[in-house]
């Protein structure tokens, strides 16, 4: 986490001689509701270029010894159709992060993942991506977006496999390769 208030920290201090318009901070609502606390700052690179970094924690041990722990960075350059920060966009994006889950009834199957593992044991472990995303900013007013994102792509992680979600017994480790969604967000927008 101190990585990522670092970046976004010098992120921010390297735009201090930028007109206005060219700087946006962001929180993206579908983590806010599931408790993920979220950040993103969004940089005009070129008039329809733009690098977005967002980064996102959920520190919290849920009800009944559910675990839903994680991290992540995602980068991502974005090409504007008309000009950066509105309108229609397509991007490039990476992800990486750390994750701790178990206990948790995720029952359903998802192109070759079986999320419903989770509900039995705990893994914990890393993964890194790359994907691919369109989107679209509504300007609703002159310092204030609403975004909105979808994004696909591919997944590697590594993990260490638990019995139960506070048991420290490892059984096993592996990796596993996921394709489908990386991104979905409904960003909250200010901009500079």
């Amino acid at each position: 986490m101190r990585k990522f208030i670092f970046l976004l920290f010098a992120l921010l201090a390297s735009t201090h001689t930028m007109k206005a318009q060219e700087v946006a901070l962001k929180t993206n609502l579908v983590y806010d509701a599931l408790l993920t606390v979220n950040l993103g700052a969004e940089v005009q690179l070129a008039p329809r270029w733009s690098l977005d970094l967002s980064g996102n924690l959920n520190a919290w041990t849920l009800d009944q010894g559910k675990k839903w722990k994680h991290w992540m960075v995602q980068p991502e350059v974005r090409y504007w159709f008309c000009e950066a920060l509105g309108g229609h966009f397509v991007a490039a994006h990476a992800l990486g992060g750390q994750y701790n889950v178990g206990n948790v009834d995720l029952d359903f199957k998802l192109l070759g993942t079986n999320f419903g593992a989770v509900r039995d044991h705990r893994y914990q472990g890393w993964y890194a991506g790359l994907g691919v995303a369109y989107g679209y900013s509504w300007l609703v007013s002159r310092h204030f977006n609403i975004e909105a994102e979808l994004g696909v792509g591919w997944i590697h992680t590594g993990y260490d496999r638990y019995n139960c979600a506070s048991c420290g017994r490892r059984l096993g480790k592996g990796h596993h390769n996921y394709f489908g969604p990386t991104k979905a967000a409904i960003n909250l927008v200010y901009v500079f």
